[in-house]
């Protein structure tokens, strides 16, 4: 069944791969960036099933009007993909407040401002499918990337509770969480500073990992927007979902670190109840 689709970050990397196979499986697709002007070879192609709208992620009003936009054109929106985001590198100290607060504009709040403007819709509708774009720096702290893991690991937690509240009215919510792919985010997406000699074993590392990584990523974009329709057709699709073996890899040693660390502490944390507990 043709559904449409709402995807932020259309132009380039995942969001465009997303919306270039949504077309492909017979969607409906209002493909959203800062300047839409470079999905003019999908409206050739593609002709009405596609929708460019601009939006910044981060204007409210600006989410509003492209959410009208979208039922007016096609009456209705079934899948929501928060796709929008960036990510820099550099150490704490060096990141300077103003970077940090539009690394977490974009990534967290620009997810939480298109979310709160589809929520009546879906509500309405009594069904629907928001799939946020988080990482595997969403559930492990990212070397060099304080500003963009910090935003991620805010969009896992806003999406947990999200996705409990939207299941009271028939709305799905799944959390991707890609490692490596060869997309654009590595390359002229990212701003890379190493930084101080004091921070080089993880910073500098990080940085010049992303240098050397570019191009040779394992993740194939094309392949994680397959993966991504088939999410969007399931009738009880998983609330998170590793993209890319060394996603996959990561999280699997992370959850397994992170639990026996919870056990190996459990006496300490426990004896903080009252002894009538």
């Amino acid at each position: 069944m043709s559904k449409v689709w709402f995807v932020t970050g259309s132009t380039r990397g995942l969001g465009r791969a997303i919306v270039e196979a949504a077309l492909q499986a017979g969607h409906r697709v209002v493909a959203t960036a800062r300047n839409p002007e470079g999905l003019a070879d999908l409206a050739d192609t593609h002709g009405n099933a596609i929708l460019a709208v601009p939006l910044d992620v981060t204007d409210a009003e600006a989410a509003e009007a492209a959410v009208a936009s979208a039922l007016k054109a096609f009456g209705r929106i079934d899948v929501v993909v928060n796709n929008a985001g960036y990510g820099n590198i550099g150490s704490v100290e060096d990141t300077d407040l103003a970077d940090f607060r539009r690394e977490i504009e974009t990534n967290l709040f620009g997810t939480i401002i298109v979310t709160k403007a589809v929520i009546p819709v879906l509500r309405a509708q009594g069904s629907g499918h928001i799939i946020q774009l988080s990482s595997v720096g969403g559930r492990i702290g990212a070397p060099g990337r304080a500003g963009y893991s910090a935003a991620k690991w805010g969009v896992e937690g806003f999406s947990e509770v999200l996705a409990r509240e939207m299941a009271l009215v028939g709305v799905a919510v799944t959390v991707l969480e890609p490692g490596g792919f060869r997309t654009d985010f590595a390359g002229a997406s990212t701003t890379i500073r190493e930084g101080r000699p004091e921070y080089d074993a993880v910073v500098g590392a990080a940085a010049r990992m992303q240098r050397d990584f570019d191009g040779r990523q394992p993740g194939d974009p094309v392949r994680a927007a397959s993966v991504v329709v088939q999410i969007a057709a399931m009738e009880k699709p998983p609330l998170r979902l590793a993209l890319g073996s060394d996603a996959f890899r990561a999280l699997v040693e992370a959850d397994r670190g992170r639990l026996e660390e919870l056990q190996r502490w459990q006496e300490l944390s426990v004896s903080t109840d009252f002894a009538s507990a």
